[in-house]
């Protein structure tokens, strides 16, 4: 079970970065499509470039979960170095874009309903490997999924305030995005931590 939980807590982080890559990528195809002339050649290099990058991050995450845990697990400095490069580039392409309100909210939005989908998934994964644990074990495992589905509660409300405020800036939205993944991180391996503690004492 250690092994495992481990392996779920770096698996959840990866997904919900590819998530996040996911809906960014299509708010931008769609701001694309909708762009003139001029600003669709510098929006559709911008979509191309998060593409390479989002693809890149995918196949080095495919190629460690098959390696191994630990190859995972030591690959996660990795994938954290291209997650950043990805989250740069599209920070710098809205601090660059001047006052697009309408895309940053419309890209806000779309990557906190990643964001909560992420939560949601997470929580189910430990849900159904907690059903697999003794009953008389389960009650640290309880609390933690009752603590994550609060956690993702309270992040989803913080960024809901936000998506109806509607005139922050891109690093205050992007700010919000960072603290409720840090929130996200943190729920998830606490979660698999009490996991992995209920799974040892059988």
């Amino acid at each position: 079970m250690p092994e495992q939980s481990s392996m779920h807590v770096h698996l959840n982080w990866a997904k919900e970065r590819i998530d996040e890559m996911d809906a960014a990528l299509a708010s931008f195809e769609v701001r694309a499509d909708q762009a003139k002339t001029e600003s669709k050649v510098k929006v559709d290099q911008i979509v191309a470039d998060l593409k390479e990058r989002r693809d890149e991050f995918r196949a080095l995450l495919k190629t460690q979960v098959e390696a191994s845990e630990d190859a995972l697990a030591c690959a996660k400095t990795d994938l954290e170095k291209q997650w950043n490069g990805f989250e740069g580039q599209v920070k710098t392409y809205f601090e660059g874009a001047g006052k697009q309100i309408e895309q940053q909210q419309a890209t806000f939005r779309d990557i906190a309903a990643a964001q909560a989908k992420a939560w949601s998934e997470a929580a189910e994964k430990l849900r159904e490997a907690a059903a697999k644990v003794a009953a008389a074990r389960s009650v640290d495992v309880d609390a933690a999924l009752k603590q994550m589905k609060i956690d993702a509660a309270e992040a989803e409300a913080r960024l809901q305030k936000l998506k109806q405020a509607g005139s922050e800036s891109w690093s205050v939205l992007g700010a919000a995005l960072a603290e409720s993944r840090k929130a996200f991180d943190q729920a998830n391996q606490a979660a698999w931590d009490a996991l992995k503690g209920s799974g040892s004492k059988s």
